[in-house]
């Protein structure tokens, strides 16, 4: 599997990751085709836990976030969020979290390393990450 990401989205969160002292979370919306994911928007989601080391989105905001993409004809393509002092690798709460989303999670540091992992077969799997220029 594949991820194809706007560089400038990849710019938008390892910013807000430099600037915040709890992790940051959202939504990636886009439309994936077979194999290959394209990633066409971000969305900052409130990170309810306020916490540096684990996320939860704030639900009242997903669902906006979702409906509003819905209505643009995109649809959730995958989820983001960083890791402040850990390698962008899924810790086991990311694991649960994946069992119910079973789309590409991306993980960001604030130092810009990033790598993107899906739940696949009940193996993690990384899928491969393409940045193209603003479009």
């Amino acid at each position: 599997m594949r991820m194809v990401i706007p560089a400038s989205l990849i710019e938008e969160i390892v910013n807000a990751a430099k600037n915040s002292s709890v992790e940051v979370c959202g939504l990636l919306f886009g439309r994936r085709m077979g194999d290959e994911v394209r990633i066409l928007e971000a969305r900052m989601i409130t990170n309810r836990l306020h916490s540096p080391t684990a996320f939860e989105m704030d639900p009242v905001e997903m669902i906006r976030a979702i409906d509003e993409a819905e209505e643009r004809g995109l649809e959730v393509a995958g989820i983001f969020h960083s890791h402040l002092k850990c390698p962008p690798v899924p810790s086991e709460r990311d694991l649960e979290g994946m069992k119910n989303w079973r789309i590409p999670w991306l993980i960001i540091t604030p130092e810009g390393e990033m790598r993107a992992w899906v739940l696949k077969d009940g193996e993690v799997e990384e899928v491969k990450l393409i940045l193209v220029p603003n479009e």
